[in-house]
């Protein structure tokens, strides 16, 4: 099975987004899947989340341009299922560089391509805009999650977002769909972040996930030791709470394909194999 695609995407800066990539990809290496852990931020701060700071060439940015193949750019990090494809601050020059480069939209979902085999699941940290190396991810992506924080400004930008898949959906990626919206930073003592919360979910409904990522200490100290909250405090709320993100992806995606198989087999019939 050729592992799935995710890009964790929101134009909005501070609202979660390198943290979840961090702790999404870490808790799916907890329940033992194979994770890539893509780093496509030229502030590299998911390459420092997992240990990999600072990171030397070959990085995504010589993979992106042609330098590398992406098997050379991988590392290892202290989970035994998570992969690093880590990023430094050369990538900030692939905005302007890919643009006259051909197929530009499509370099990251070809690099992906040479090693998505190897994996169940890629997880991909976007930079914190709409621009070419976003694109790039959403390109490449078989679906996004929108990390959105429970505060006052949080549903700001986020129709933006939302156009700007249905777009690529419709001219570069035609199965791209956003996966889920998951509230963040959400401090259930407030009336704003209770406000908020039941906001999102009266617009969107059920694409907004039914677990919450909390304000957590933890969440914040554990970049500063290079490791995921998960392995920093595996007893904190924040590790609780990625967990169960985790699972509640891991359960969509198995009733998505119980129901590709119904659809293949016919109503009542066994499912075809694929």
């Amino acid at each position: 099975m050729m592992g799935k695609v995710f890009a964790i995407a929101n134009q909005k800066g501070g609202v979660g987004k390198t943290t979840t990539a961090v702790n999404l990809a870490a808790a799916l290496a907890m329940e033992g899947h194979r994770t890539l852990l893509i780093d496509f931020d030229s502030q590299g701060s998911a390459s420092s989340g997992v240990g990999a700071g600072r990171a030397a060439a070959p990085t995504i940015y010589d993979v992106l341009i042609g330098r590398a193949d992406a098997s050379d750019a991988l590392r290892h990090t202290d989970m035994a299922e998570l992969d690093i494809l880590p990023a430094n601050q050369d990538l900030a020059g692939a905005e302007v560089e890919l643009v006259n480069l051909d197929s530009r939209e499509y370099r990251l979902r070809g690099r992906i391509e040479q090693i998505r085999s190897g994996y169940d699941f890629i997880i991909i940290d976007c930079p914190p805009s709409l621009g070419m190396l976003t694109l790039n991810a959403l390109c490449a992506a078989d679906a996004v999650l929108v990390p959105l924080q429970c505060e006052f400004y949080a549903l700001e930008g986020l129709s933006a977002l939302v156009g700007t898949v249905e777009r690529i959906s419709a001219v570069h990626n035609p199965d791209l769909h956003i996966q889920g919206i998951l509230l963040t930073m959400f401090d259930g003592r407030t009336s704003l972040s209770r406000q908020v919360a039941e906001e999102v979910r009266a617009h969107f409904g059920p694409v907004v996930f039914d677990s919450v990522v909390p304000r957590n200490v933890r969440l914040g100290e554990s970049p500063s030791h290079g490791l995921p909250v998960l392995l920093y405090d595996p007893a904190s709320k924040g590790s609780e709470a990625y967990r169960l993100v985790a699972k509640e992806l891991l359960n969509q995606i198995a009733a998505e394909e119980q129901g590709d198989r119904m659809e293949d087999g016919g109503e009542g019939e066994e499912a075809r194999p694929r």
